[in-house]
């Protein structure tokens, strides 16, 4: 029998040799050039992707990061609980690999980070370092031993880092995860690196 498309065969749903049915699925070929990857994304985040946005793709089992586009965000979240027991919900978002290697195939894993903004010159601080109060944003400033509060503005965040627009300076040093007996003015001790 003719296959209708090019490809390598991946999966063959019965290789015991019996009568089948007309239309029964034999087996399932793939096209590595046609692969696409499907990111299962927090709907909060899927609502800042849009179409042609980049995609680097990570950890596929070889070297280097991979380029991609985001090709569609379907418009249909789905409840999935995450590892720590929360219910969460998200949503697919299909992405194209620019060059996909011959390497990769149907139902692999890998992982990948969506450029939903890019900037140069950017003043950031710890995503831990700032935290609302009534009075907006704000961060411990450790100056001279102490810990003083001071109101910033934020721009662009994720998990790890915030875009400082202003109330802080390059080379200030702050506080991250601050606990909640410290209050303004307290000594601190310096325990490393961390900078605006």
């Amino acid at each position: 029998m003719t296959a209708p498309a090019q490809g390598r065969v991946i999966t063959v749903a019965d290789p015991s040799a019996r009568v089948v049915p007309a239309g029964t699925p034999l087996l399932s070929i793939a096209q590595s050039e046609g692969i696409e990857i499907v990111m299962d994304v927090l709907s909060e985040d899927a609502v800042r992707v849009t179409d042609g946005d980049p995609v680097l793709i990570t950890r596929w089992g070889g070297d280097g990061t991979l380029p991609a586009l985001v090709r569609t965000v379907t418009r249909v979240g789905h409840t999935k609980v995450s590892t720590l027991g929360i219910e969460e919900q998200r949503v697919n978002v299909v992405v194209d690999l620019v060059h996909p290697p011959p390497a990769l195939g149907t139902g692999y894993r890998v992982s990948g980070d969506i450029v939903v903004w890019e900037g140069s010159q950017v003043l950031t601080v710890p995503t831990s370092a700032a935290f609302r109060t009534d009075e907006g944003w704000q961060v411990f400033v450790v100056e001279a031993g102490r810990a003083h509060l001071r109101s910033v503005a934020l721009g662009h965040r994720n998990e790890r880092f915030a875009e400082i627009l202003s109330g802080l300076d390059e080379g200030d040093r702050v506080v991250v995860f601050p606990p909640e007996a410290l209050e303004d003015g307290s000594p601190v001790r310096d325990g490393g690196d961390t900078g605006a």
